[in-house]
């Protein structure tokens, strides 16, 4: 898909390359074709828009379809998003512990050696 011909001019923003493999990687053919939905949305929302959403959406962890296009409507009607992540079972949840100052002087102590 990443050499698909209508795809190949297209210069989309990075995020959308990541969008696309982990949507892949998560649910494959079918998260082939809801990164062409995502795309499709294109039809009727602004590269920025879209943009903002498919960033929302990486660091929220809620990767799909769905997701991105609530996110982007949200963008446009200016309002605040309200993904209830039980919704989507299929989504692995990230549990990411706050950083430590210890935990950060243990690597840089390591990369001294």
């Amino acid at each position: 898909m990443a050499n698909a011909a209508p795809l190949a001019e297209w210069d989309l923003p990075e995020e959308f390359q990541t969008l696309r493999r982990l949507m892949e990687a998560r649910m494959l053919k079918m998260g082939r074709r809801e990164y062409v939905q995502v795309l499709r949305l294109l039809e009727t929302f602004s590269m920025d828009d879209l943009h903002a959403a498919v960033k929302k959406a990486l660091k929220l962890g809620a990767v799909g379809f769905d997701a991105v296009k609530h996110l982007v409507l949200c963008q446009v009607e200016k309002r605040p998003p309200r993904l209830d992540l039980d919704v989507y079972p299929y989504l692995p949840r990230a549990n990411v512990e706050t950083t430590r100052a210890a935990s950060y002087m243990a690597l840089m102590s390591e990369a001294a050696e």
